[in-house]
């Protein structure tokens, strides 16, 4: 077994995907950069997805969805304006949905936070994954800018080995965004391609 086979073990491996709903890279994206960005990353997503459930690696898909009338919602950052207006991320709505590529599968697990911009604040990650006895988290989705960015240094910091399909992320603009994959994220996490993650899930 290679050093990455042995990294991403389907016996202590959680596949995590971050707001990856209609509002945020679907059809009712509030960020139309973002999505455009992201529109090559999806079937990468998608194909970890499928390949996880086949190996029973558990899919965790990390979502925002606010109240209506966006109360307790936060509203200290720039970041959360688009979030809240009419139609946006909210509970019920098109916009807050995962999008239909992923699922969700009934293994799967859904996670809704209404505030903060880590999937680990809050939400009851941390305790799912230790649960299910994970120690190794690959994290796709949005945005490299922030969200994936605080997901890996929260996921650190919180002792698991993170793993970073260069290639299931986006942010924007995209030159940026591989910035930071090559010269922050490669320092907390194994940043590799979706081929490499399958390919080693079927040495298993």
């Amino acid at each position: 077994m290679t050093e990455l086979a042995e990294i991403v073990d389907p016996r202590h491996t959680a596949l995590v995907t971050q707001e990856c709903q209609n509002g945020s890279i679907g059809s009712e994206a509030l960020w139309p950069a973002l999505a455009t960005a992201a529109a090559d990353a999806i079937p990468n997503i998608a194909a970890l997805v499928e390949m996880a459930r086949a190996h029973e690696v558990p899919v965790v898909h990390c979502i925002v969805a606010k109240r209506s009338d966006f109360r307790g919602a936060n509203d200290n950052a720039p970041l959360f304006k688009p979030a809240r207006r009419k139609g946006g991320l909210q509970t019920g709505t098109v916009a807050g949905e995962l999008i239909s590529r992923l699922g969700p599968s009934p293994t799967d697990f859904v996670l809704t936070r209404g505030h903060s911009v880590s999937p680990f604040s809050n939400t009851g990650l941390d305790s799912l994954l230790r649960n299910l006895g994970s120690r190794t988290v690959i994290v796709t989705g949005v945005s490299v800018n922030v969200a994936i960015f605080s997901a890996v240094m929260d996921g650190v910091n919180a002792g698991y080995r993170m793993v970073v399909p260069r290639d299931a992320v986006a942010g924007v603009p995209g030159d940026y965004a591989q910035t930071i994959l090559e010269h922050s994220l490669s320092l907390l996490a194994d940043v590799i391609d979706t081929s490499e993650v399958i390919d080693a899930w079927r040495q298993q």
